[in-house]
């Protein structure tokens, strides 16, 4: 499918880095934007290319807005056409899809994508989807103990140090990182088709801060944002699927309300096959199987796919439950078992509850890994998100 994903603010411009680093070279990242009040934080890009990159709100001074959601609401509705605009060159009516990627905590970003979303839905036809990143409780100091405010946990905390209040190795102070994440979520819903968030304090290791793991958890993000939208558009001939997936089976899965959405992965390394067809095991109709161990196939594909269901997704599933599924299986083509799949199906169905199960395959002839995506929407509402929302109750 046709993506055109937007990097909105500091975070926003950082993932879209990534992701045009990572993937900038496949088809289905059809255009690519990073947009900021702040000229510095666009200037430290060094993968979207710099005509892709845009300065908005000069009343911010080229300068970031501090977390100021209200500054940051004005500015977004002032300038959303501005930003369409920006767009134009890159053929925006083509694609099928538009992904916003928002931290969904601070200022520019978090105030600007409701307006864009609003501005591209009247725009275009294709579905706008939002990827927003959580704030810790960190962030926003609700960690420390209860009645205590984020200002004087701070400051209790650097006065044990013997620091000052902005030092530069601890977390950065965002006390309305919460309230402002709560705020946009519930702005994004009403305007975008669906909601990816990514819950950053469930993806740091322990003992581990934001900032030590602010790279590790971009490439996360990257890595799901293109195995879900990317998956089977290789463009390589030989690898036409036997169910593709597109922009459609997509936008079925997760609905057009602006429901909480999912995204779980799995890979599992697999050795190619010693001779024989590049499409074994039947899959394609070929007559000439590569000689790969159908029970190895089996197993590499069971276990990725339960791996993606029941391992860590972009934030919380309770209870593992969906009114609607996804599955994506794909690799090399001889490691693509028929049965397999159609098994991880059923047992899908099963472990979600779902009443509706959409699949694609995604064969990859010079992949070094079996791999499986499992999207849910019309996700009871995961515990981060209830925190974030009651902090403006």
């Amino acid at each position: 499918m046709r993506l055109h994903v937007i990097g909105l603010g500091g975070a926003g411009g950082r993932i879209v880095d990534r992701l045009a680093a990572d993937h900038g070279h496949e088809r289905f990242l059809h255009g690519i934007n990073a947009f900021d009040t702040d000229a510095a934080a666009l200037d430290a890009l060094r993968s979207v290319d710099e005509s892709r990159r845009y300065r908005f709100g000069d009343a911010a001074d080229g300068s970031g807005l501090d977390g100021d959601l209200h500054a940051a609401r004005r500015l977004g509705d002032a300038h959303a056409s501005e930003l369409g605009r920006a767009m134009d060159d890159e053929n925006p009516s083509v694609a099928e899809a538009f992904v916003l990627v928002v931290g969904l905590g601070g200022g520019a970003g978090a105030g600007a994508a409701p307006a864009l979303a609003e501005e591209l839905s009247r725009l275009y036809d294709a579905p706008v989807y939002a990827v927003g990143l959580l704030p810790t409780p960190a962030e926003s100091g609700t960690s420390a103990g209860s009645g205590e405010s984020a200002e004087s946990a701070v400051d209790r905390t650097d006065a044990a140090r013997g620091s000052a209040p902005e030092s530069e190795d601890r977390e950065p102070r965002r006390p309305l990182a919460e309230k402002n994440a709560a705020r946009t979520l519930d702005a994004l819903s009403d305007r975008c088709a669906a909601l990816f968030p990514f819950d950053n304090d469930a993806w740091l290791r322990p003992g581990e801060t934001l900032r030590d793991g602010r790279g590790r958890l971009n490439e996360v993000v990257a890595e799901r944002v293109a195995a879900l939208f990317g998956a089977g558009d290789s463009g390589e001939a030989e690898s036409t699927p036997q169910q593709v997936l597109d922009a459609s089976d997509i936008a079925r899965a997760v609905g057009d309300d602006g429901e909480i959405a999912a995204v779980g992965h799995a890979t599992q390394a697999v050795d190619p096959p010693e001779s024989g067809s590049r499409f074994g095991l039947g899959l394609f109709g070929s007559d000439e199987p590569a000689e790969v161990d159908a029970s190895a196939a089996v197993s590499a594909i069971e276990t990725t796919i339960r791996k993606a269901a029941r391992g860590k997704s972009t934030v919380e599933v309770p209870e593992g439950r969906a009114d609607r599924t996804l599955l994506v299986v794909g690799g090399p083509p001889a490691w693509l078992n028929r049965q397999a799949i159609a098994d991880g199906r059923r047992w899908l169905a099963e472990e979600t509850g779902s009443g509706a199960i959409l699949s694609g395959d995604a064969p990859e002839p010079d992949g070094e890994a079996v791999f499986a995506v499992v999207l849910r929407s019309g996700i009871d509402e995961p515990a981060r998100v209830r925190e974030l929302r009651e902090s403006i109750a």
